[in-house]
C-alpha cells in the first residue's frame, strides 16, 4: 500500500521529465539586440558582435544556433552582412517571419516597428517615441554589402567608440522624410559618430540585427 503512491509519482515525474527532453526550443532566428555593447560601436569587432548575439538568444533559452550580427566591416579583410548571416528563413520572437531567405530580406520583406523585436519579444523604441532608438548598426548599403570608398562606415570594423561613422538603417522604416533611405532597415545614413552620446544623438542606442545560421 505505501508503494503504489511512489510508483505514481514516478511515473509522472518520468513523463514530465520526456516531455520537457522533447519540448523545442525558442525557434526564434531572428532579433533586434535589447541593448547594445555600452561602449557606442565599439562592438569589439564581428567575434565581439556575434558573442553578443549569442549571449542575448541563450539568456532566452535560443542559443547555439550559430547566432551573427547583421554588420559589414570594410578593408582588405572585408565581408558583406548579407553573407554572414545563413540562408533563412528567420522568425522572431513571436514566431513572425521577417523573412524567407536573404534575396527577400534585402527586398520586400516583413522587417517593421511591430516585428523587428528584441530577444525578449519586446517593441523597440522608434521615430516619436522617447527616447528614439530606431537607428540598428549595419555599416551596411542597402543591399547588404560593405559601403564603398575611403570613408569609415563601420566605426573602424566595429572596434570604435570615439570619433569615426557607421551606417545604420531604421527598425521602425521612418526618417525625416518619406524617401528609401528614411525607410530603409538597413541603410539610412552615417551617424554622428561612434560614442554612446554620438550614436543618441541620431536616434540609436548602439543595437544591431542577430540572425540564426542554423
Amino acid at each position: 500500500m505505501t508503494r503504489m503512491p511512489s510508483l505514481i509519482a514516478l511515473a509522472a515525474a518520468g513523463t514530465l521529465l520526456a516531455a520537457c527532453a522533447s519540448a523545442p526550443s525558442n525557434p526564434m532566428s531572428f532579433f533586434v539586440t535589447s541593448t547594445g555593447s555600452g561602449q557606442g560601436a565599439n562592438l569589439g569587432g564581428l567575434a565581439g558582435a556575434d558573442a553578443h548575439c549569442e549571449k542575448l538568444a541563450a539568456a532566452v533559452g535560443a542559443g547555439g544556433k550559430g547566432w551573427r550580427a547583421y554588420l559589414s566591416t570594410t578593408g582588405a579583410a572585408g565581408v558583406n552582412a548579407r553573407e554572414r548571416i545563413g540562408s533563412g528563413p528567420w522568425v522572431n520572437a513571436k514566431g513572425v517571419t521577417i523573412a524567407g531567405d536573404v534575396a527577400s530580406l534585402h527586398g520586400n520583406n516583413n522587417l517593421t516597428k511591430q516585428t523587428a523585436l528584441t530577444e525578449k519579444a519586446e517593441v523597440i523604441n522608434g521615430r516619436g517615441d522617447t527616447p528614439n532608438t530606431h537607428d540598428i548598426l549595419t555599416g551596411s548599403t542597402a543591399d547588404g554589402r560593405a559601403v564603398a570608398g575611403d570613408g569609415d562606415s563601420t566605426c573602424g570594423n566595429w572596434t570604435k567608440s570615439g570619433e569615426g561613422s557607421a551606417w545604420v538603417g531604421h527598425h521602425d522604416r521612418i526618417g525625416l522624410r518619406d524617401d528609401e533611405p528614411s525607410r530603409s532597415w538597413n541603410a539610412s545614413h552615417p551617424s554622428r559618430g561612434c560614442s554612446q552620446d554620438a550614436l543618441k544623438a541620431t536616434g540609436g542606442a548602439g543595437l544591431f540585427y542577430c540572425f540564426a545560421t542554423r
